[in-house]
């Protein structure tokens, strides 16, 4: 599918700009050829052989999910919902990554699981375990391709690549990459991209304000063309109320803060993979906290552009012209200057490419590991599970360039990136939640609340909402909803079959439920890890303070 505004939004990029975009990829693949030298084990494949200091683990934490979700999205929910967006990351983002630190980490980290799927069959059994992997591997090709694709729309719009060209060319990098590295080589290549994606929106950012007179200036037109509420984050979120998101204040804390954000952060394994990966508990248990901090200050480097592309182009997103998608490419278009530009074109690339490997290498890890290994292949050495990993990764960016023209349809790839997510792990997350503090819950209560839930957001997207049965103002509304009804029908099937059925002895529990220790846990910390500035408690507090913060200018 062309995308209808590839040549309005096209820029004069020069040989400085391709200068800047080779130079990148050189440092990529060096990256992975250099990776390559580590790896020997699967272990080394799928989690770095449990090796990584924790600035290294927090800042890949963060930058696996600065992709198309944050970059377009956040920008096109900035462009399309104003200042509400905030919500995302200071009640949808931090809460979350403070509870996944403080409190499921020591459980993933002490049971010593290579992913999110095997920690569900050590708690509940091959069931869950095999449901679970099979969607998680579903959901991962499927966000895959929404990197593709917004990488697909920029490069062709700045670039003049056309779509299935930008697709195979990032494909192939992505997949060079880590086939050669396994997930060292994406989490160190992740790091390098973090930097660059911050040298390549700051300036976009700054210069954008200074186009529409600053803060003030972005203020004064947006209130006057969208109204006072438009810039702030509770205002209109009465229950009742009219607001652009379609949402009150109740859907967003319960839908957006509690069952969307802690359903994304607590059981997606794109994420957790990167924490696993740390040298020891106590480097794992901060790796979500470090992130936590650089993640409050994103808005200011994606939403705030979004702001700005709407004051620039005030049609953006109305009908047929501009989509919100293209709020990035638009702002490039008409405010950087060659050189500028390839350093942003670059920091673009940098963010998708995180974005996909971050789902690529986890999808890898859940298929080989939880699938082939666990049930079609079994009992082979080693060294095959290695070659079948590098496979996979190539049978998954294929399958990702596939899934990129499914994005392709939504004007708004956060709704489409939201709706996956309450289908997906907003489920996960309640059987994961109940089954951690219930030493009752039985394996198949874990298996039909999982099954359950899934299949309630589903229906209530497509039937009731997609329908017309219910009246919801906005995709993003929708997606609240499908949340909190994913999270209470699963946690009602659980409540139901639990006393119906037998759960597991209580000593197979051990590390599982909370309460019980696992054998795991008895590592005695590294130097330094007790120092005060590292401790988890301080880190996770301090974030959620600091966000917490973050809203008063944004509150009246």
């Amino acid at each position: 599918m062309p995308h209808q505004l590839a040549q309005d939004l096209r820029l004069p990029t020069n040989l400085l700009d391709y200068a800047i975009l080779a130079i990148y990829f050189i440092v990529v693949l060096g990256v992975g050829f250099a990776a390559r030298r580590s790896v020997k084990t699967s272990l080394d494949f799928f989690l770095s052989g449990r090796s990584l200091p924790a600035w290294v683990t927090g800042l890949a934490f963060v930058a696996a999910n600065l992709g198309a979700l944050e970059i377009l999205g956040m920008a096109a929910n900035g462009a399309q919902y104003g200042v509400y967006t905030v919500h995302w990351y200071w009640v949808g983002a931090i809460p979350a990554m403070v509870f996944l630190g403080l409190v499921m980490m020591p459980f993933y980290y002490g049971s010593r699981v290579r992913s999110v799927p095997e920690f569900l069959l050590h708690r509940f059994g091959p069931s869950s375990h095999l449901l679970s992997a099979i969607l998680f591997s579903a959901a991962s090709v499927l966000i895959a391709g929404v990197n593709l694709y917004a990488l697909a729309i920029v490069l062709e719009a700045l670039l003049g690549w056309p779509q299935w060209v930008s697709i195979v060319v990032s494909g192939v990098f992505v997949l060079l990459y880590i086939t050669l590295g396994g997930l060292s080589s994406a989490i160190y290549n992740e790091v390098v991209q973090f930097f660059v994606i911050l040298a390549g929106l700051i300036p976009l950012t700054i210069v954008g304000l200074k186009r529409v007179g600053g803060w003030s200036g972005l203020y004064d037109s947006l209130t006057g063309a969208k109204g006072d509420n438009f810039m702030t984050a509770w205002g209109g979120t009465g229950i009742g109320s009219d607001n652009p998101l379609g949402a009150n204040w109740l859907t967003i804390v319960l839908g957006l803060g509690f069952a969307l954000s802690f359903g994304y952060w607590t059981t997606n394994f794109a994420e957790v993979q990167r924490a696993l990966s740390a040298k020891n508990l106590s480097a794992a248990k901060r790796t979500p906290l470090i992130a936590a901090f650089p993640k409050i200050f994103i808005p200011a480097i994606v939403v705030i552009p979004g702001l700005i592309a709407l004051v620039i182009a005030p049609n953006i997103g109305q009908g047929d012209g501009l989509q919100y998608n293209d709020a990035i490419p638009l702002l490039m278009r008409d405010l950087l200057p060659n050189g500028v530009l390839g350093v942003a074109v670059t920091g673009l690339l940098a963010a998708f490419m995180a974005g996909m490997a971050a789902n690529v290498s986890s999808f890898n890890t859940v298929f080989t590991h939880d699938i082939w290994r666990g049930y079609l292949v079994k009992d082979r050495p080693d060294e095959y599970y290695v070659v079948t990993a590098r496979v996979v990764t190539a049978v998954g960016v294929v399958l990702g360039m596939g899934t990129a023209f499914i994005a392709a349809t939504f004007s708004n790839i956060m709704n489409y990136l939201q709706t996956l997510f309450s289908f997906f792990n907003v489920p996960l997350f309640t059987v994961f939640i109940i089954g951690m503090f219930w030493k009752r819950m039985s394996p198949a209560a874990g298996f039909w609340g999982l099954l359950a839930g899934t299949v309630a957001a589903m229906i209530n997207y497509f039937w009731f909402y997609k329908g017309g049965l219910i009246d919801i103002p906005s995709d993003q509304g929708a997606n609240f909803v499908s949340a909190i009804i994913a999270f209470v029908v699963g946690a009602i099937v659980v409540l139901i079959v639990t006393p119906l059925t037998k759960p597991r002895p209580v000593e197979q529990l051990a590390g599982l439920v909370y309460g019980t220790r696992s054998p795991g846990l008895e590592e005695l910390p590294e130097a330094g890890d007790e120092a005060w500035y590292r401790k988890p408690a301080l880190l996770g507090w301090g974030a959620i303070i600091l966000a917490a913060l973050c809203y008063i200018p944004f509150s009246f």
